[in-house]
């Protein structure tokens, strides 16, 4: 019986890909909240995730994830987060690395458009490995004026184009970063509504 939901749920997933993918250097790429949209709306609660945190400690966390149906062990996804990779990960790599290994959990099961990783982890690790972007964030968190604010702007603007017309995903990743360091700045008085 497990086996058969599973079929139509992985046919249901491939049936409604289109338009539910994000392109990353030419790849289409399902993201995680999607997988699991199609595995809840198929399976219901015959489905059950389950997360377990295998490893922490200040510089890393380490989830294992399973899909289980019907009391069944379907498929498993490890994760594992670096705290220092990116300013998210410094707030919230534990829901970080949870939601990558559900994703791979889920791509292992078969919802999959043939990439096991999910647009989540691969923007995610986009943003990480790009210095100049981490780089930029990180000047942008030490401007003590609105002078230097301006002088950011126009100094990234170009960087900032390029990372919007690269990969939407990871723009949006960006933006959050950005917005928050620009609250920051505004509550600090440094700039106003700038």
């Amino acid at each position: 019986m497990s086996a058969d939901k599973l079929k139509s749920a992985i046919a249901d997933f491939k049936e409604n890909l289109k338009g539910n993918t994000i392109k990353i250097h030419s790849k289409d790429y399902a993201d995680v909240a999607f997988r699991v949209g199609m595995l809840r709306k198929n399976l219901g609660l015959d489905a059950t995730i389950k997360s377990e945190l295998l490893y922490h400690d200040d510089k890393k966390v380490i989830v294992r994830s399973e899909i289980w149906i019907d009391g069944k062990l379907i498929s498993t996804g490890l994760a594992e987060e670096l705290k220092s990779s990116s300013r998210i990960n410094q707030l919230s790599s534990l829901e970080v690395a949870e939601t990558s290994a559900i994703g791979r959990a889920a791509a292992f099961a078969g919802l999959t458009n043939d990439n096991i990783a999910s647009a989540n982890e691969v923007s995610n690790a986009i943003v990480a490995s790009d210095t100049k972007l981490t780089a930029a964030l990180t000047e942008l968190d030490k401007v003590s004026h609105l002078g230097a604010y301006q002088s950011w702007l126009t100094t990234n603007k170009e960087l900032m184009q390029q990372v919007k017309q690269k990969d939407a995903y990871a723009w949006q990743l960006f933006l959050e970063k950005f917005n928050q360091i620009k609250s920051n700045l505004e509550t600090k008085g440094v700039i106003q509504n700038g």
